[in-house]
């Protein structure tokens, strides 16, 4: 788009999407000219003042067809929901208004194994249109299959691909502590467990990405979840987590091909957690391994790779994308 500023419409002004606000206003090519949630309470604020930042000249509305109609931008930026059930819909009302999407929707990254149907609309309605829709983050997204896929460039063969993610979730926002269980009693975990709202979103996502990208079938995924428990008390800003209470979430991914485990992806998130880091280990020739120690924060990393991905989503081919067939994420100044 040359020199000019590209008009973001945000979606979702949760807790990140205030940050993915905030971060915006640091990129000058980027100019937030609408925004949309469906808490009426916050309807009609300035989006600068409601994200602790000066008059923007920009009211959060709670009708996403008002906006749309009213609002002349180039690209939508949705920060809603992790799942494409209520996803799909907000991204076909957007699409039908002429904008391109990116998202923070965890389903939608790789969705075409989990959600074919909802991978077929989406990509059906955004190629008529001629536009691209693109699911990314830190993770899903980036860390745990991009990455890991990126690193198998160097290798002649590949037997196995392991990812661990192990981070300290006290620096992240308040939703995604609740998300992971902190502070939860052993009950209370595995009630929630059970009917679907206690988990890292993606994971199963990821496998089915690097094995695409591989040119592996999975016969086979696992999800596996168990609780990290606390050991003493634990205080922070927000939760005061007691010795038996979840700290956190443990959760193991696992692709089977042909009845061998070739994928292994095991994310941990919890407060207090010791060690933060990100690690990918390759089995084949070359090994490969890659380890950043302090691991990435994944507010700051998923606002971040959020923010970098207009670019590529504005240059990327009309349909359902994945940050495997998008032209490359990088900084954008």
């Amino acid at each position: 788009m040359g020199n000019e500023r590209i008009r973001v419409l945000q979606v979702g002004m949760g807790p990140l999407g205030i940050k993915m606000y905030q971060d915006a206003l640091d990129k000058p090519h980027l100019r937030v000219v609408g925004a949309v949630d469906l808490d009426d309470a916050i309807a009609g604020q300035d989006i600068g003042k409601f994200c602790g930042r000066e008059e923007a000249g920009v009211r959060i509305s709670s009708s996403l067809a008002d906006v749309l109609d009213h609002t002349r931008a180039d690209i939508a930026l949705l920060t809603t929901v992790s799942d494409l059930e209520r996803a799909t819909p907000q991204i076909m009302e957007i699409l039908n208004a002429g904008l391109p999407v990116v998202s923070t929707c965890e389903e939608l990254s790789y969705p075409y194994e989990t959600a074919p149907e909802k991978a077929r609309e989406i990509d059906t309605l955004a190629r008529e249109k001629g536009l691209a829709v693109l699911g990314t983050g830190i993770n899903p997204g980036f860390l745990m299959d991009a990455l890991p896929s990126f690193l198998t460039g160097v290798c002649r063969h590949v037997e196995k691909v392991e990812v661990n993610r192990y981070q300290d979730a006290q620096y992240r926002r308040l939703p995604f502590q609740q998300k992971i269980g902190a502070g939860l009693n052993m009950k209370g975990f595995e009630e929630k467990k059970l009917v679907g709202t206690l988990r890292h979103v993606g994971l199963t996502e990821s496998l089915h990405f690097i094995a695409a990208q591989l040119g592996w079938k999975l016969d086979k995924t696992e999800d596996i979840i168990s609780p990290v428990v606390a050991q003493r008390q634990i205080e922070t800003d927000q939760l005061t987590i007691r010795p038996g209470q979840a700290t956190g979430v443990n959760q193991v991914g696992n692709g089977y091909v042909n009845g061998t485990l070739r994928i292994k992806l095991t994310f941990q998130a919890a407060i207090g957690e010791r060690d933060s880091y990100d690690e990918v280990l390759i089995t084949g020739t070359p090994n490969v391994y890659s380890r950043i120690a302090g691991g990435i924060n994944g507010d700051v990393g998923t606002c971040a790779i959020t923010l970098n991905a207009i670019h590529s989503v504005l240059r990327a081919s009309p349909g359902l994308r994945t940050m495997a067939d998008v032209p490359m994420v990088t900084c954008k100044a």
